[in-house]
């Protein structure tokens, strides 16, 4: 199981209780939507698996074996090394390159050997059909162009699990879909993915287990499939 939640009760930064009593449970190669609207804790939700926001009330609260109740300041950023995240606005590196914002994460997580470095940038651009923009800069890619480099940047080092808020969120309707078909893709090679999203339609047309966030809780949804 690579996330368990048992009766998670979710604050925001501001200290206000935002979800209560939340159950979740991930495995290898899931793919799991978070929807709601605007406000209705599903960054707030995601933060904390990835250690942004604390959890303080649960009966359990397990992330890629780590308890959250218990974890030390320090074993964060172990955690976070095997959590790849990707943002709605992309968050790339404006004043570098496509090959220098993948590298400057390499670097920062322990990769030293140059070489190695270099051949693993190579192969998250082919997986992610960017092998011929490593040496633009992010302003001269598209939107879906960049929230690729986003998630090249996310699968690095290899990661057990894939948080994705809003990825889709400003992208139009046919670059949204190819973003959704890379990510399934890369679910269907046994890394999960864990997305909010606020679009049903996404939903609907590329199926997986679906919790909706309303009125403070959380509750898993039946998703029709698209015929």
């Amino acid at each position: 199981m690579l996330i368990s939640y048992k009766n998670v009760n979710v604050y925001q930064h501001s200290g206000e209780k935002i979800l209560e009593g939340v159950n979740l449970e991930v495995e290898e190669g899931d793919f799991v939507y978070i929807i709601g609207r605007v406000g209705s804790g599903k960054s707030s939700l995601l933060e904390t698996l990835y250690c942004e926001l604390d959890v303080d009330e649960a009966d359990e609260a397990m992330v890629l074996d780590r308890d959250l109740l218990t974890i030390r300041r320090k074993e964060i950023p172990g955690l976070r090394r095997e959590v790849g995240v990707v943002f709605q606005d992309f968050q790339l590196l404006g004043d570098r390159t496509v090959h220098r914002n993948l590298d400057f994460v390499l670097k920062a997580t322990g990769w030293r050997i140059k070489e190695r470095r270099e051949q693993r940038i190579d192969e998250v651009l082919e997986m992610v059909g960017l092998a011929n923009k490593k040496d633009n800069m992010p302003n001269e890619l598209s939107g879906g162009e960049q929230q690729r480099v986003a998630i090249a940047r996310a699968i690095l080092n290899n990661p057990q699990l894939i948080i994705a808020d809003e990825p889709t969120g400003n992208l139009d309707k046919d670059t949204a879909d190819n973003i959704m078909q890379l990510l399934k893709s890369i679910a269907e090679k046994g890394t999960a993915v864990i997305m909010s999203t606020h679009n049903i339609g996404l939903v609907n047309k590329y199926p997986g287990k679906a919790f909706q966030c309303l009125d403070g809780k959380m509750e898993q949804v039946i998703v029709k499939p698209k015929v």
